[in-house]
């Protein structure tokens, strides 16, 4: 033990004396070998003796070719920015996707825009809407023949139904799609004999193959004619995914809500519409915590606006200064409630809660422009 301690002492006074050099030094037992690579430079091959039959063996890591010399790299240097995807413009917003026998319609926007778009090529092609769920993005035509149908429509259903007499009815579904902002259109078609007053109902995944992909054929055409002509209001897309009712009430600390009854996706494309119809500015956006941070002393942002020369030379639109002085800065929240509803609130910042008549205000006026 006193033999033990002696050497520690040795090696504490060695240390102390001379420095950690040996040790962690550049040339240190222990020097950091993180960058020796490097350093490396390629060797030639090995060569096996003339009498040896050897079997190739390809390199599991090769080095790549043109690779950067070190020595000609400057210490500090800046690493370039990558460059954009090239986009192709005359790419189309629409496009019909397959698996197996089904096909669906996939639109580069929102729900909102592509229903009442795609009920409007139903009904201009003779189909009569009975049955109509915004909230959910589905509506129903009645039984028909191909004969009550548009003259080109019925001519070309009427060719791919088991009997051209008979009778037929189509169900459509809007669903957001994978990707933020897009949307998946899904149609199912059902038939029956013109004579018989049976409910036939529809099918889980197709009916009429051939029919349904006809019917996509002609609205993606309708679509994009659509798309490269205008585009869908605000107003227009209010009656897709409005909620089918809403009540203002106070939770259990007396503080004023909004009661949605959707889900949340549309109560957050809804409410962000809501907002934007009363001139409310939105500042920012958090979606994953399902929070709207608005400024009620500023006018909702509107795309054409962009500062002249001459309101920027005399000062007649406000400075950033002046913007932060009057603001008034509230974060409207959604927040899922246990019943799958979706409750709304405002609130100062996230541990206060906004003074009961701006929180009032600001509900009422979301409440007055959902739908």
């Amino acid at each position: 033990m006193k033999r033990l301690a002696g050497l520690s002492t040795l090696a504490l006074i060695i240390s102390s004396t001379s420095g950690c050099g040996w040790l962690w030094g550049d040339d240190g037992y222990f020097r950091d070998r993180g960058s020796d690579y490097l350093e490396a430079r390629q060797t030639a091959a090995m060569q096996m003796p003339a009498n040896v039959d050897a079997k190739r063996l390809d390199p599991l890591l090769p080095v790549p070719r043109n690779v950067a010399d070190s020595t000609q790299t400057p210490e500090k240097f800046e690493v370039p920015r990558p460059q954009a995807l090239a986009v192709d413009q005359q790419a189309s917003e629409f496009s019909l996707q397959k698996s197996g026998d089904s096909r669906w319609l996939v639109a580069q926007r929102t729900p909102a825009e592509v229903w009442p778009v795609a009920r409007e090529y139903f009904q201009n092609n003779g189909f009569r809407i009975v049955d109509e769920r915004p909230q959910t993005g589905e509506f129903s035509s009645e039984w028909q023949s191909a004969k009550d149908l548009a003259p080109s429509m019925g001519r070309r259903l009427g060719s791919l139904l088991s009997d051209s007499d008979n009778q037929v009815r189509v169900h459509v579904r809007i669903e957001p799609g994978v990707l933020r902002n897009t949307s998946e259109v899904f149609v199912v078609s059902a038939e029956r004999d013109e004579d018989s007053n049976a409910d036939v109902a529809f099918p889980a995944r197709t009916g009429n193959a051939p029919l349904e992909a006809s019917l996509l054929d002609g609205m993606l055409a309708d679509l994009s004619s659509s798309a490269e002509h205008g585009s869908v209001s605000l107003l227009a897309a209010r009656n897709y995914d409005a909620p089918s009712r809403v009540s203002l009430a106070q939770d259990g600390n007396g503080n004023s809500v909004l009661h949605l009854s959707t889900d949340f996706d549309r109560a957050w494309s809804s409410v962000g519409r809501a907002l934007e119809l009363g001139n409310v500015r939105i500042d920012d956006i958090n979606r994953s915590l399902g929070v709207y941070y608005v400024n009620l002393a500023e006018g909702a942002k509107k795309p054409e606006e962009e500062k002249g020369f001459f309101s920027s030379l005399f000062g007649s639109e406000p400075s950033q200064e002046e913007i932060d002085a009057r603001a008034e800065r509230y974060q409207v929240r959604l927040t899922r409630a246990a019943a799958g509803d979706v409750q709304v609130s405002v609130e100062k910042d996230i541990n206060t809660v906004a003074p009961e008549d701006v929180a009032r205000r600001v509900l009422s006026l979301i409440q007055e422009n959902l739908g």
